[in-house]
């Protein structure tokens, strides 16, 4: 099965677990299609100065892989800067948030269920 880029609705969420500005995605895959082991899986973008607010992962955890542009990844508080190519893993029990410091950060979403 292919899904095209222009085929899937885009989103926008508004202060996103209470960070700052607007973060617009598009699904890549439903927990359906996913056969329920995973909870989300989005191509997502953001403009300087958005995020992600801070969470924490109960019972599940995140990866977000950079396409491109430049933020801040708080991984339960040491801010780090991360570029296209880079990856952050956030484990079950801890927190993190993302920030857009350049014109737009892209990126890939995926939660997977630990259990």
């Amino acid at each position: 099965m292919v899904t095209r880029f222009e085929d899937r609705e885009v989103n926008e969420k508004v202060n996103m677990f209470g960070g700052a500005g607007k973060i617009f995605n598009r699904i890549i895959a439903s927990q359906e299609t996913m056969y329920n082991k995973n909870r989300l899986f989005q191509h997502g973008y953001l403009k300087h100065g958005d995020e992600v607010g801070y969470h924490v992962h109960n019972g599940d955890g995140e990866v977000y892989y950079i396409l491109s542009g430049e933020g801040e990844f708080n991984d339960n508080g040491t801010v780090t800067t991360v570029k296209g190519g880079d990856v952050c893993w956030t484990p079950d029990g801890e927190g993190h948030s993302l920030v857009c410091t350049s014109d737009e950060l892209e990126f890939i979403a995926l939660v997977v269920y630990s259990k």
